[in-house]
């Protein structure tokens, strides 16, 4: 907690474009956190090198990720935006929860297990480690809640497990976060393989529909989603394809799945699928403009970049300097 102000923590990966699942179960979530917590948002750039990044690419998004928080409503005034490897009190927090980070529970984590088969060729330490980084994020600036999508709970049960751990050998050292997980939306499903989440590496582009599509792209992706054999719009076990769709279009509405379900009654797939395209299309508009006038201003973006990183730099060095004596080291 810092100045009797609960702390909200979260990141995104400037790694592929971002897809409408990063936005519903995550970004588009974090601007109601900002009156009521101290709310720190992350470009994790650190933490997508674990994959091999073409280096200008990397840089044009992180900036582009950055932009993003701002045309989802994220204001740097209400806000600490900012870029994870400009505080290097991340990585050094990191190698000191290495040390108190067991094996075995790392070796555990399933998307350690999910990208060393996707990259095969690449199962490098950090992709290992991966984990005791995003704990450390969360970890220095005494984080009370984490809104994360639900692929992400695991690595913050296993962050308050190291926090835990540190502060049975060396009392109140940190806070224990609490992992929050918007209930719609949760978890969007790919739209060719509805039983697989929705992934910005999805190497099928009709699969995923990013942030930054246009109408007719959306609309086409819409069009071409697999369902199945039934014609009735209802939520129901064995409906893969059409309860992905239904989630989308009430998150996107506001609209319950009865709702839905009545909405679309008696009408077939086809107009279903035009709906979910068209609400997805219109929600996504305004961010759209709003992002394209933000990456226009680069000098902008970089004064962002710089007072984030200052401020969450201050809250950083309490921590960092807390742990450090907390184990002995001289400082």
């Amino acid at each position: 907690m810092l100045n009797d102000q609960k702390v909200s923590y979260s990141g995104v990966q400037p790694s592929g474009n971002l897809t409408i699942g990063n936005y519903l179960g995550a970004i588009k979530n974090f601007a109601t956190y900002s009156e009521q917590y101290k709310c720190f948002y992350c470009v994790v750039d650190s933490h997508a090198i674990t994959v091999r990044q073409v280096p200008a690419e990397l840089r044009r998004r992180t900036y582009e990720t950055l932009a993003l928080y701002m045309a989802c409503g994220l204001d740097p005034e209400k806000n600490t935006l900012y870029v994870q490897s400009h505080v290097p009190m991340h990585t050094e927090l990191a190698w000191i929860l290495n040390c108190y980070s067991m094996f075995g529970e790392l070796s555990r984590m399933t998307q350690f297990k999910d990208k060393s088969e996707k990259h095969a060729d690449n199962i490098n330490a950090g992709l290992f480690t991966y984990p005791v980084l995003m704990a450390a994020d969360i970890l220095l600036y005494q984080t009370d809640i984490v809104p994360v999508g639900i692929d992400q709970k695991q690595h913050v049960e296993l962050c308050r497990n190291i926090a835990t751990r540190f502060n049975q050998l060396f009392p109140d050292t940190f806070t224990i976060p609490e992992p929050i997980i918007s209930k719609s939306g949760m978890k969007i499903m790919s739209l060719a393989e509805p039983t697989k989440k929705m992934s910005k590496s999805d190497e099928n582009t009709n699969a995923v529909v990013y942030i930054l599509d246009d109408k007719d792209t959306i609309i086409r992706k819409f069009k071409r989603a697999v369902t199945d054999s039934d014609t009735a719009v209802r939520f129901a076990e064995g409906k893969d394809g059409i309860n992905n769709l239904m989630t989308i279009y009430s998150c996107f509405t506001g609209k319950t799945l009865p709702e839905i379900e009545r909405e679309f009654d008696g009408k077939g797939y086809g107009d279903f699928k035009m709906a979910v395209g068209e609400a997805c299309a219109d929600a996504l508009a305004p961010v759209q403009e709003k992002f394209r006038q933000i990456l226009a201003d680069k000098a902008y973006l970089e004064e962002v970049m710089k007072k984030g990183a200052d401020e969450a730099s201050y809250y950083a060095r309490k921590t960092i300097s807390k742990v450090k004596r907390k184990v002995g080291f001289v400082i």
